[in-house]
């Protein structure tokens, strides 16, 4: 039976059995195979064993995974990149999914994608905040079972992904105890959901102001008490705890306006946390990497020095 879907529990080996036939003579045990790690297995992982907290179904649209998206071995440095895709809150944009991803591994970074469930399928915050956790917990699992840094763990998210990511580095939680008898059996609550760094790109980061309405009503709901816009305004969550961020806008965007940005690095500034914040001219929203016809500014080639800087790459 073929699964759409690796469980993140059930495939620490591959076991192959080989049964001889029943006239033969000589019966030989086979190898035992090796362990594969899960970096290089291509294809979706789940979040959870079983349904993910929460779930509204058992659909696709009701299971988060992640896409791996290995470095090669020549190029591999070590660091790891979860990559949060934009789209509203109601959707995925695969070119700031893939896109990212391939670009990171061609870099030496591995990178997985999260595919994270969505307001447009009746969710609701926390579900993306918990998705976005527990994927960067499993990639800090991953980088110590594979041989990479579990130091070295950044997020990068554009547009609502950005609201996600923003959230993730204001918001993070740390380890817990776990064990039979602890605050949790599950071994990947014992790693922390902090990120080493974060990127933002034309990030959805306020929802005051200068909010993009339709993320906010994705994630909010309609009418949301004012609390929870103000705790979910991540400009308002800064604190000296948060982790270095990289961070990019232009000022012609007209879907999310710059002032995201620059209210955020401005807030990190005040925390005393090192910020590297782009303001580019041109570019509409959701470029990218930008595409035929649509150039996009050489924000790759600056954060590659930025990460540079911060000896997160080599």
């Amino acid at each position: 039976m073929t699964r759409p879907y690796l469980c993140f529990l059930g495939l620490a080996t591959l076991a192959v059995t080989t049964l001889p036939a029943a006239d033969s003579a000589v019966k030989t045990k086979a190898a035992a195979p090796a362990p594969v790690p899960y970096a290089q297995i291509l294809g979706p992982i789940r979040l959870y064993e079983g349904d993910a907290p929460g779930a509204r179904g058992q659909t696709p649209k009701d299971i988060p995974t992640l896409t791996p998206y290995p470095a090669k071995a020549e190029v591999r440095n070590g660091a790891t990149m979860l990559i949060l895709p934009g789209g509203g809150y109601g959707g995925l944009a695969e070119h700031e999914g893939t896109g990212y991803a391939e670009w990171f591994a061609a870099h030496g970074v591995t990178a997985y994608v999260l595919k994270y469930r969505l307001g447009s399928n009746g969710y609701r915050h926390p579900t993306m905040l918990n998705d976005a956790a527990r994927a960067l917990r499993m990639v800090r699992a991953f980088a110590k079972r594979d041989g990479l840094d579990p130091a070295r763990i950044g997020v990068i998210g554009s547009s609502a992904g950005g609201h996600l990511a923003s959230t993730l580095v204001t918001h993070f939680d740390p380890a817990k105890p776990h064990g039979p008898t602890l605050d949790s059996a599950d071994p990947i609550d014992a790693e922390s959901s902090r990120p080493d760094l974060g990127i933002l790109c034309y990030a959805v980061i306020s929802f005051g102001e200068f909010a993009h309405a339709g993320s906010r009503k994705n994630l909010l709901g309609e009418n949301p008490p004012a609390e929870l816009v103000e705790a979910l305004s991540n400009e308002l969550q800064v604190t000296k705890e948060t982790p270095p961020c990289f961070l990019w806008h232009t000022v012609e965007d007209k879907a999310v306006p710059v002032e995201n940005s620059l209210m955020f690095a401005a807030a990190m500034r005040r925390a005393g946390v090192p910020v590297s914040l782009h303001i580019y001219e041109k570019g509409a929203h959701g470029l990218g990497f930008g595409s035929p016809g649509k150039p996009a500014p050489p924000w790759g080639d600056q954060l590659l020095y930025w990460m540079k800087e911060r000896k997160f790459v080599p």
